[in-house]
């Protein structure tokens, strides 16, 4: 039977997506459906902030649809709590403060789902296995050192290109049009992460560093970096 899953793995990914998904560890005969990190980084409270906040962090992805969900806790003492999430094909982005007062929340809305789309296939990186086990993800070439990659139909549809390195894994992604709010003015922008410091982890190559930016009247602001502390991955979802 695991035989016969690579055999239909294959036959649905172009070459250069599945030799990837290999390249960095992935295998069709362990289908581990969640990732969990634990992160640690720091953060801009807004764009034209000069200033930055620490963080940390827990997500999991899924591996096997578009979903995430992750959870950290900013600032002094931890006191700011977000919640960045797609699930059940919903986008969710809340912050809290000391875990109860609302101090933000993103309206459900196309272009925070379109946002969330972005982030997961930005994201793949961290869950190399969902290049094989998730079959909403569509694929194409991009160049001889890219790979575009989409999902969502309609008002939602989402894609990324990812940019490889000289050993051939993920280097960056980039959205021409992320929507920078979920509500209007929606001011679709340039968007851009970076991934650095591969290590052997296991039998998986993954990035434990990374940083996230957007491109504003041609320049880029660094809004977002941050550091892997704990990966693993499960087949029960638990």
């Amino acid at each position: 039977m695991m035989a016969e899953d690579d055999l239909l793995i294959r036959q649905r990914l172009p070459a250069a997506v599945y030799d990837l998904a290999r390249r960095l560890g992935a295998n069709p005969e362990m289908r581990r459906t969640t990732v969990k990190l634990k992160q640690t980084g720091r953060m801009k409270q807004r764009l034209g902030a000069t200033s930055w906040m620490s963080f940390t962090a827990t997500q999991t992805i899924d591996t096997c649809e578009c979903a995430f969900d992750w959870r950290a806790r900013v600032g002094p003492f931890g006191m700011i709590s977000v919640r960045d999430a797609l699930k059940g094909g919903q986008g969710r982005l809340d912050v809290m403060a000391l875990g109860v007062i609302p101090v933000a929340r993103a309206e459900r809305s196309s272009a925070l789902m379109r946002g969330e789309l972005m982030r997961y296939l930005a994201e793949l990186a961290w869950a190399p296995d969902a290049i094989l086990f998730n079959a909403t993800l569509r694929w194409r070439e991009d160049g001889p050192h890219g790979l575009a990659v989409s999902a969502g139909v309609g008002e939602t549809a989402a894609e990324v290109t990812l940019s490889l390195d000289n050993e051939g894994r993920i280097a960056g992604a980039f959205a021409p049009d992320r929507p920078r709010s979920a509500t209007a003015p929606i001011l679709p922008t340039p968007w851009r992460g970076r991934f650095s410091d591969y290590r052997r982890h296991g039998n998986m190559w993954l990035p434990f560093a990374g940083e996230v930016a957007w491109e504003i009247d041609g320049k880029e602001t660094v809004y977002w970096q941050g550091q892997i502390e704990g990966w693993e991955a499960s087949d029960d979802g638990a």
